[in-house]
């Protein structure tokens, strides 16, 4: 029974991990509703290049996700980001699926800070997906560009597209990896308490929008919470920092499919 529980459920997460370019990395992110572009941190490598711009140490993480707790949907992540002068470059690597079907991502980033208030950033990813039972498999180049403003000490905008080169996922019926594009704008309402947004619109799809508030309780223990709409989508996490370890868990939960939980381990020297 379990396979044909899986083939649904797997058609639906095709939907929404097509190319994995619509989803965030890392367990602070999806906690907040899924938002990631606004953060400036290792993580950027994949969500925001521009946001590596403003690192100011080495860093690297990995991640596990696991859709509706089903291991054959899960997607694993690991990240590296390295400083250089007024930028950074970044690396990433994710799989998601299984040996039926799986999507590979490898992903080179470099974010530039212009100034102490603005950065760019551009990201080329390889993508590759597999099918068994000798179904073949693909492969294709996307980019991924994006920009990053600190307006003031509080207020931060960003902007991300997603494969603007419309990359081949398949020569049946032309189907291409989904093309986003993504703008946030988060406020620190005070030194704990952060408030994000953002809005992503797939070009072939309805925009979904995204709310997310963080609240440092302590400086080892942060707490999130989260929405997304369209699918309506609950999150909400916890980060837990130890002098150069972070550990972060967050939880997706989708009122008919279930729970997603994510969790992430990083590590930035002090």
């Amino acid at each position: 029974m379990k396979p044909l529980i899986i083939i649904p459920l797997l058609l639906f997460s095709l939907a929404s991990f097509a190319g994995r370019d619509d989803v965030s990395t890392g367990a602070r992110a999806n906690a907040l509703g899924n938002i990631s572009i606004l953060h400036h941190d290792f993580w950027s490598a994949e969500n925001n290049p521009a946001g590596l711009g403003f690192i100011e140490s080495w860093g690297g993480g990995l991640s596990y996700e696991s859709p509706f707790l089903l291991n054959e949907l899960s997607y694993r992540t690991a990240v590296f980001a390295y400083p250089v002068s007024s930028g950074a470059f970044g690396m990433s690597i994710g799989q998601f699926g299984y040996s039926l079907y799986n999507e590979n991502k490898i992903g080179i980033s470099y974010g530039q800070r212009l100034s102490k208030t603005f950065s760019v950033g551009v990201q080329l990813n390889y993508l590759s997906t597999q099918i068994g039972e000798g179904y073949g498999s693909n492969s294709a180049l996307s980019g991924t560009v994006g920009i990053l403003a600190k307006v003031t000490d509080e207020l931060n905008l960003a902007a991300v597209v997603v494969n603007p080169n419309q990359a081949k996922l398949s020569t049946f019926q032309d189907e291409r990896y989904p093309t986003l594009i993504k703008m946030g704008l988060s406020y620190e309402i005070s030194s704990k308490v952060n408030l994000l947004s953002e809005v992503v619109k797939d070009i072939d799809y309805s925009p979904i929008a995204k709310v997310g508030l963080e609240y440092k309780a302590l400086e080892i223990i942060h707490f999130r919470i989260g929405y997304a709409s369209d699918p309506a989508l609950s999150t909400f996490g916890f980060g837990l920092n130890y002098k150069d370890f972070q550990l972060d868990f967050a939880s997706g939960f989708h009122s008919t499919l279930g729970f997603t939980p994510q969790i992430s381990l990083s590590f930035t020297p002090k």
